[in-house]
C-alpha cells in the first residue's frame, strides 16, 4: 500500500517538473501546474475566463506565461503595503 502512494507521488512530481519546463501547456499540463480539476479547466475555457489557443478547432493549448499572469491577476495588497503607499502619498503632498 505504501509503495503505491510513493509511486503516485513520484509520478506527480515528475509531471510537475517536466511541466514547469514547458512553455506551451495542454489541458493536462494546466491541471498538473495549477492543481485545478480537468472539469474546472474546461469550465474556465468554456466561459472564456482563462487565456487559451485552439488551432484547427481541436486541441486546447495554453502558454505558461499567460497562465502565470492569469493566476496572479487581482492581487490583493497587504496592510503593510497599503500603509507604506499611504505614507508615501502623504509625504509627497507636503
Amino acid at each position: 500500500m505504501e509503495s503505491n502512494v510513493i509511486l503516485q507521488k513520484l509520478t506527480q512530481l515528475e509531471k510537475l517538473i517536466i511541466g514547469t519546463n514547458k512553455q506551451i501547456f495542454t489541458v493536462d499540463d494546466v491541471v498538473n501546474y495549477t492543481g485545478f480539476s480537468k472539469s474546472y479547466v474546461y469550465k474556465l475555457v468554456h466561459n472564456n475566463i482563462i487565456p487559451y489557443s485552439k488551432p484547427n478547432n481541436r486541441t486546447l493549448f495554453f502558454t505558461k506565461t499567460e497562465i502565470d499572469e492569469w493566476l496572479l491577476q487581482n492581487k490583493s495588497k497587504s496592510i503593510s503595503q497599503i500603509e507604506k503607499e499611504a505614507a508615501n502619498y502623504v509625504n509627497s503632498k507636503k
